[in-house]
């Protein structure tokens, strides 16, 4: 299983906190997956339409598109934090 977590303004735009994809659907990398969530149509494919904003993180390590994910893996998605 992938473990999937949004956080944010992305949650409430997708309306799920976390879900699970079946492990088979890996390896694949985060710009994989992304693609395969904007292709669900709606509020998912604008919460992961181009642009500056979206964050993710594998294993809780910061990851770039190219990163890969593999069977057990947890990724999340997330804004851009600010201080002030």
């Amino acid at each position: 299983m992938i473990r999937i977590l949004y956080f944010a303004q992305l949650r409430e735009q997708v309306g799920t906190a976390d879900e699970s994809l079946p492990g088979d659907q890996a390896p694949l990398t985060v710009a994989d997956l992304v693609e395969r969530l904007k292709a669900r149509g709606g509020a998912w494919a604008e919460a992961f339409a181009p642009g500056p904003g979206l964050l993710s993180a594998v294993n809780q390590s910061m990851a770039r598109p190219d990163t890969a994910i593999r069977d057990g893996d947890e990724v999340a998605f997330f804004p851009p934090v600010t201080g002030g």
